[in-house]
């Protein structure tokens, strides 16, 4: 587990919030230049990191391998739990189906995130998997921070591969 901000932590959630979004940013960064979705996420109790992941698909060749997956992985080993009460997850776009399925099953407290997913996000562009009925845990919810820098990554990179020759 790595601290968050080891010497001057921020005393305004919405800063802290940028903050940790800022991080999620540079890994989601990491993902475009070994060629993945650029996509990052953190798992953040309190103010300890407990997994950082970015998507890796095609690295592992395993359509599972989103950001969420890949950081929460890390969290459940860091924190030695199969739940995780009272953390929060924090990704550059908003989770899909399958990623917010195992934010239920983790029991993560809260979600937050950059850009809307308008083909697979199942927190409010696609599906609004968080509000179904019956479900036995809510997870809290902040969408669109830093939504403009997160979608940019995603067009940048998509457009970079519709390129002639590439």
């Amino acid at each position: 587990m790595r601290l968050l901000f080891p010497l001057h932590p921020p005393a305004d959630p919405e800063e802290r919030d940028l903050r940790i979004m800022e991080r999620a940013l540079q890994l989601a960064r990491e993902a475009a230049e070994r060629e993945e979705v650029p996509v990052g996420a953190l798992v953040v109790r309190g103010d300890e990191i407990l997994g950082a992941g970015f998507n890796q698909v095609e690295a592992l060749q395993d359509a599972t391998a989103h950001a969420e997956m890949v950081a929460l992985t890390q969290a459940f080993a860091a924190a030695g739990e199969k739940r995780l009460p009272g953390a929060e997850l924090y990704c550059t776009l908003e989770p899909c189906l399958q990623c917010t399925g195992a934010l239920i099953h983790a029991r993560v407290a809260r979600l937050v995130y950059g850009a809307p997913d308008p083909k697979f996000g199942g927190v409010e562009s696609l599906a609004r998997l968080l509000e179904l009925p019956g479900l036995n845990h809510r997870v809290a919810v902040r969408g669109g921070v830093l939504a403009a820098e997160s979608a940019g990554l995603l067009r940048a990179f998509f457009q970079d591969l519709r390129r002639p020759g590439l």
